[in-house]
């Protein structure tokens, strides 16, 4: 028996196979751009929500993959030696020895990512990564604006971050809310509906966010200290 997990998992993968992100899979399968989102995959009173199989068919006519291609994702193994899901088209392409940069306070406003949480647009400013990126599409650099991250992180220390990369459960994230609020949190727990994330300033308090109001997270790999 096929579980509401195995098809999103085979969705995901399938559109990492091809180098999309969910966002993109669906775009290019002529389907509105959310169908996949992650925010979509539970109604709002908890319910599970499935892809249709006319959703399902557009996305196999799209993508040139067979029905038994789709069923073969649903292993646990599938598709884990392909790379992760990169920006979507007309976002920044990979990058050589420097990274788009923005500020903190800038990342709220529209224009700067594309649905998957990678830059786009213009306005970004350009900083030199420490470490090659040409094995991180899509890696961009935030700066820190104000005191409200101390003691951790400072006013003007830049925050490397990957979007795409899997987050766990202690790792250091940046989140955007639908509304356009950006945050630097730790990830203290994911379930299927919300995420629990602990204030780098002890002054600022903990939040727990409902997975429908998250419009990306991203994981922190380096910072300037």
């Amino acid at each position: 028996m096929l579980s509401h997990n195995q098809i999103w998992e085979a969705l995901d993968r399938l559109a990492e196979r091809h180098e999309l992100t969910p966002s993109g899979l669906a775009r290019r399968a002529g389907l509105d751009p959310t169908s996949f989102n992650k925010s979509k995959r539970l109604s709002a009173d908890g319910r599970l929500r499935w892809p249709s199989t006319e959703s399902i068919a557009k996305v196999l006519d799209a993508t040139g993959a067979s029905m038994e291609q789709f069923l073969a994702f649903m292993r646990p193994d599938a598709g884990l030696s392909k790379p992760p899901a990169g920006p979507k088209e007309n976002a920044f392409p990979r990058q050589g020895g420097s990274i788009p940069l923005l500020g903190f306070a800038q990342a709220g406003a529209g224009g700067f990512f594309d649905d998957g949480g990678f830059p786009a647009g213009q306005g970004w400013d350009v900083v030199e990564f420490p470490a090659a990126p040409s094995q991180k599409a899509g890696v961009y650099a935030l700066e820190v604006q104000g005191e409200s991250m101390m003691p951790l992180y400072r006013d003007g220390d830049v925050l490397i971050v990957e979007p795409g990369a899997q987050v766990r459960r202690n790792d250091r994230v940046v989140v955007r809310t639908n509304e356009g609020e950006v945050m630097a949190k730790v990830l203290l727990r994911q379930s299927p509906r919300s995420i629990e994330l602990l204030s780098l300033n002890p002054e600022h308090p903990n939040r727990t966010l409902e997975l429908s109001d998250v419009d990306w997270i991203a994981r922190i790999i380096w910072a300037s200290q």
